[in-house]
């Protein structure tokens, strides 16, 4: 049996049309929506909709991490639109119409941080099939899956914005991973809290890992434990007893699968 993994797909539609080669199954563990594309500024929905400019001025106010600054500029973005939560949402289907249709069958695929799952619905059916907090057969093993990403300790999210991100609270989180029935492969956007595979490089910070996700891994010892979210870790795998735990790639631009096979 073959299936290949990806994550992080931002957009790669060209890539993604052959993730699937070669494989009896696909499986996506999120973020499809290219939302702002900080290699090439004229695309991601911010680049459509305010242009390469602005989206430049967004991203170096990112990467000095002017959080309030960042926040309020791009609150005067949305509001110079006449309904942005319109426009953003018909940005983030027209995406989702590619990406999907891209997609192999079978697909099985849980939603990133960066994703929209109330829209999934419109564009999954029964070849590409939509999982979060649900499990699945796959070739005799049973594949548990849990979307999203973690909200900050007291964060809250501002459901007044056009963009909200998909995240959750730790308990609400830690109750889809803990409701799981007994799993071979674990996958989820996030990784396990592991200094290594939580730490990116480039960004030179840690990204919230899930320690739910760490503590089921340490309790079952599934095969593997699968999850992007980090794009340029420390470390891309470590071994947990028997689990292999791997971070699968950053999809957008290694646009390369990573391969299971049993």
């Amino acid at each position: 049996m073959r299936v290949h993994v990806v994550s992080d797909v931002h957009g790669n539609v060209e890539d993604l049309k052959r993730a699937g080669d070669g494989a009896d199954a696909l499986v996506v563990l999120g973020d499809l929506v290219d939302f702002v594309d900080y290699h090439d500024h004229e695309k991601g929905i911010l680049g459509a909709v305010f242009g390469p400019e602005k989206v430049g001025h967004f991203a170096e106010l990112r990467r000095n991490r002017r959080g309030a600054e960042m926040a309020g500029y791009l609150r005067s973005l949305w509001d110079g639109l006449s309904d942005p939560v319109r426009v953003v949402r018909q940005a983030v289907r027209e995406q989702y119409a590619e990406l999907f249709a891209a997609m192999p069958v079978p697909t099985y695929a849980t939603a990133g941080n960066v994703d929209a799952p109330g829209l999934w619905p419109e564009f999954t059916g029964e070849g590409v099939r939509a999982l979060d907090g649900q499990s699945v057969e796959i070739g005799g093993l049973r594949f548990g899956f849990v979307g999203g990403a973690l909200l900050p300790p007291g964060g809250a999210l501002r459901q007044d914005l056009p963009w909200v991100p998909n995240l959750r609270t730790e308990e609400e989180f830690d109750e889809l991973v803990e409701g799981l029935d007994e799993v071979d492969v674990l996958c989820t956007h996030v990784p396990p809290q592991v200094p290594e595979l939580v730490y990116d490089v480039v960004a030179r910070r840690a990204e919230r890992g899930s320690a739910g996700v760490l503590r089921r891994v340490e309790r079952d010892n599934p095969r593997w434990s699968l999850f992007g979210h980090v794009h340029q870790p420390l470390s891309g795998r470590t071994r947990i007893g028997r689990t292999e735990c791997v971070n699968v790639g950053h999809f957008k631009r290694h646009g390369e699968p990573y391969v299971l096979r049993w």
